[in-house]
């Protein structure tokens, strides 16, 4: 669904390349990566694309494909080929600043149940701005696509919920999200309530 773009909150854009333990930029598997995605296309938009597209598709979502196995860093998750929100985010932003493109990561508070969910997506800075990107991977009711015009993500925010469209944009993963996955054996036990509800900004 296309919405109108949240004026996003963001540092320099050259704050939003390094690597740390969880977005790992300069490890082989995905420099390697990254390079072959660039080899298919001629600009730093239509690399972000593939980029966004192959983690969408070729990166299952946890809940999607009821798999236990608990990833957060972007070599986990590549090596799985298997994440939530969150971890398939820290690999789109590692593949994106790996080929110099500043990738920062974003959040949403979401109804979920009968409470709220933090949900990660990220925002790539293209052609002079922000644009949020949202890789979990579609399903029924969800078609999130590439767009560096009105946004398509997965889901779109209701206020009158009590939702959240999170303005910031993060160069690190938000603690709460770090602590959660990182306490955790299995990520399915995560989605009964063990997930961060909200970000403390």
């Amino acid at each position: 669904m296309a919405t109108e773009k949240l004026l996003l909150e963001a540092g320099a854009p050259q704050n939003y390349l390094g690597h740390d333990e969880i977005i790992q930029v300069a490890d082989p598997a995905i420099r390697s990566l990254a390079q072959q995605l660039r080899q298919e296309s001629d600009t730093e938009s239509a690399f972000s694309k593939v980029a966004f597209e192959w983690v969408r598709d070729n990166v299952g979502h946890s809940n999607d494909v009821q798999d236990p196995r608990v990833t957060l860093t972007a070599t986990e998750v590549l090596e799985a080929r298997v994440g939530l929100c969150y971890a398939k985010s820290h690999l789109l932003a590692a593949l994106l600043r790996s080929e110099g493109i500043p990738t920062g990561l974003c959040y949403q508070r979401l109804v979920d149940r009968d409470g709220f969910v933090l949900h990660g997506l990220v925002a790539i800075y293209l052609e002079g701005s922000w644009h949020r990107q949202d890789p979990r991977g579609n399903k029924a009711g969800v078609n999130a696509e590439f767009s560096l015009g009105s946004e398509r993500l997965a889901w779109p925010v209701d206020p009158a919920l009590g939702e959240i469209d999170y303005p910031q944009v993060f160069a690190s993963t938000a603690a709460c999200v770090a602590d959660a996955l990182r306490g955790a054996t299995n990520v399915l036990d995560l989605l009964g309530g063990g997930l961060p509800t909200a970000l403390d900004t």
